[in-house]
């Protein structure tokens, strides 16, 4: 008997269970942001659809991580993040996303000038020592991820968990995964290089290659087509 011959239950049944962990943030700094895209510029539901290749993604698969934005008082640039992001996590969710969010922490830092900084003798001409930043740090994603990816395996909500983020910091989770459950992990990684700044170029993680059972690689042509602002591919 042919697999398509069979009743579409026992068809599904027969079919590799699969569950996707998009790491939001991870995605963004790796990917978007060297695509020089916002996040509602993207395709992912076209992108997620590609990866899983006629596999069944099980109930409430599709996760995506992100640190959520606050309001800030009488700060409106904050206010108009907040809103952009609620406007995309609802878009996601109507196309059966689950969002999975941690606090935005900010951290106050100073940093000092010196020849590291293109504009240095510039900066120096004009008295300028030190300057303070402001940068926020999503808190507890990993965490997050590690604990859903454990539990749809201990549930077995998945055969396959499609990880789609470069942090070394989920390594425990996916040796205990693979060791103790005989689930598999496939690992998505990227390839985007910055030709002014090789430092800054996207690269997979080398750990994830030892550590997952099946590695894809996407460049950034392969990523350009997902795409939805036509202009920015120019």
């Amino acid at each position: 008997m042919r697999v398509f011959d069979l009743p579409y239950n026992i068809y599904m049944e027969n079919l590799e269970k699969v569950q996707i962990f998009l790491d939001g943030g991870n995605f963004y700094h790796l990917v978007l942001k060297k695509l020089n895209i916002g996040e509602a510029d993207f395709d992912y539901e076209t992108f997620v659809h590609m990866i899983v290749n006629g596999r069944q993604i099980t109930d409430m698969g599709k996760r995506f991580y992100k640190g959520s934005v606050r309001e800030k008082e009488g700060n409106e640039k904050s206010k108009l993040l907040m809103s952009q992001q609620t406007k995309f996590f609802t878009d996601l969710q109507k196309s059966g996303w689950e969002i999975k969010t941690s606090k935005l922490r900010s951290r106050v830092e100073e940093i000092t000038i010196d020849k590291r900084v293109l504009e240095y003798e510039q900066l120096k001409t004009l008295g300028i020592e030190k300057i303070t930043i402001e940068r926020m740090r999503e808190k507890g994603i990993d965490v997050k991820i590690a604990t859903d990816l454990i539990v749809g395996a201990l549930d077995n909500k998945y055969d396959t968990a499609v990880l789609i983020s470069s942090d070394s910091d989920l390594v425990p989770a996916i040796d205990w995964i693979r060791n103790r459950l005989n689930k598999k992990i496939e690992y998505i990684g990227f390839s985007i290089p910055i030709e002014n700044d090789l430092k800054k170029s996207t690269r997979p993680l080398s750990l994830m290659f030892r550590k997952t059972d099946v590695q894809r690689v996407f460049s950034d042509m392969e990523m350009k087509k997902f795409i939805t602002k036509q202009e920015q591919l120019f």
